[in-house]
C-alpha cells in the first residue's frame, strides 16, 4: 500500500474515525520515540548530550545557592 493509498482511505473515513485514527498515531509516533531512544542510550549516542545536561544543571542550581 502506498502513502497516497493510505491518504485516499483517509479522506473516506468518517470524522469520527479520523480522530481514532489520530489517536492510534499519536501512541504509534510516541512508541517509536520511545524506542529510538532507547536505541541510542543503549548506543550511546546520548551520552555526551546527557554529559552537558547534568553539567549545566549542576552548574546552574550551585550558582543559585
Amino acid at each position: 500500500m502506498t502513502v497516497q493509498e493510505i491518504e485516499k482511505a483517509i479522506k473516506e473515513l468518517s470524522p469520527n474515525d479520523v480522530s481514532k485514527l489520530a489517536a492510534w498515531f499519536e501512541e504509534f509516533e510516541s512508541q517509536l520515540w520511545d524506542a529510538q531512544i532507547k536505541e541510542d542510550l543503549e548506543n550511546g549516542k546520548l551520552r555526551e548530550l546527557i554529559s552537558e545536561a547534568e553539567t549545566d544543571f549542576a552548574s546552574k542550581h550551585i550558582d543559585e545557592l
